[in-house]
């Protein structure tokens, strides 16, 4: 039996719209897509997300990758509150699984600095019994041990849990774990799937 929803933030619950972030900051076409390239799509954005670097070592490693766009790189860093967008269905699925008895977590790579900046998208964490952002425990997917903390923290079993997550190779390490996963590509596609398995989870 499921009793236990696990979530990823990005492309699960919120639009993780670099792209349009850097729009907004004023740049397009070729200069947004190398912007991207050296900041988001970047190894550098992951160590964000482990919260080890301080947030001017991750600045200084996207300059790295891109010397010519020092200034727009710190434009575009800034102030990271519109980078992601919660998306508009997130609040009324998280109520309806709620409503249905189930024990919802989240479990995401994260950076600080976008919890700080972009916090007001994050309106759905009301609805949650727990999780962990990476930048918390310095520790990011798809490495077992941010499941196991997840796991430990909230006495989860593995086999009463699903995970959510845009990422095959997340969903990869959660299966290891015997936790059973969805790879979600639209919210309508991975409500449609989770249902299923809940479903099949309650014969």
């Amino acid at each position: 039996m499921i009793r236990n929803i696990i979530f990823d933030i990005g492309n699960v619950l919120v639009d993780f719209c670099w792209r349009q972030h850097i729009e907004g900051c004023g740049y397009s076409g070729r200069t947004a897509d190398r912007l991207g390239a050296a900041m988001m799509q970047s190894s550098a954005w992951h160590e964000l997300d482990r919260g080890v670097w301080t947030e001017k070592e991750v600045l200084d490693a996207f300059i790295r990758n891109e010397p010519e766009l020092e200034e727009e790189i710190h434009r575009v860093f800034e102030n990271l509150g519109t980078i992601v967008r919660e998306y508009p269905g997130t609040a009324s699925w998280l109520t309806s699984l709620k409503e249905a008895g189930y024990g919802l977590f989240y479990l995401s790579n994260f950076p600080a600095k976008v919890e700080r900046e972009a916090g007001e998208q994050l309106s759905f964490l009301k609805y949650m019994d727990g999780g962990i952002l990476s930048y918390r425990v310095r520790e990011v997917k798809p490495g077992p041990a941010i499941y196991r903390l997840l796991l430990e923290q909230y006495g989860l079993k593995p086999e009463e849990c699903v995970f959510l997550d845009d990422s095959p190779e997340n969903i990869r390490t959660a299966e290891t774990l015997g936790i059973k996963g969805i790879v979600v590509k639209n919210q309508e596609q991975a409500g449609e799937e989770l249902k299923r398995l809940l479903e099949e989870a309650d014969r």
